[in-house]
């Protein structure tokens, strides 16, 4: 069973995410509200995969991606953040993010990214 932390400064894209992942079988280790609790907690669970949204107030999701992918080059980074952000998605699969979903997403979309991890 892959372990999934979750990092998004939305208590409802969180509790959203978090229904959708345990009902498919996955575990969700930990959830931060920020970039720099992401980083924190990902030092501290080796989750196998992380979901991360980039606009988040102390660190943003590009910021702590890189800090991710630093400390453990094969980490697996779901990055999932509004549509329209052509330049940030770039950004992010150039940090090394597995995969860049824009919101609104299907459920479908996340569920496969993380199982191709």
């Amino acid at each position: 069973m892959k372990r999934v932390l979750i990092v998004d400064d939305s208590r409802v894209a969180r509790r959203m995410l978090k229904n959708m992942l345990e009902t498919s079988g996955y575990e969700v280790v930990a959830e931060a509200i920020n970039g720099k609790e992401g980083f924190e907690l990902y030092k501290k669970l080796s989750p196998d995969v992380v979901t991360m949204d980039i606009t988040m107030p102390e660190l943003n999701g590009l910021e702590a991606l890189a800090q991710i992918r630093e400390f453990d080059p094969d980490a697996k980074v779901i990055v999932i953040s509004a549509a329209g952000q052509d330049e940030k998605q770039k950004e992010a699969l150039g940090l090394g993010a597995f995969k860049f979903i824009t919101k609104p997403y299907e459920n479908e979309d996340i569920l496969n990214a993380i199982k191709e991890c």
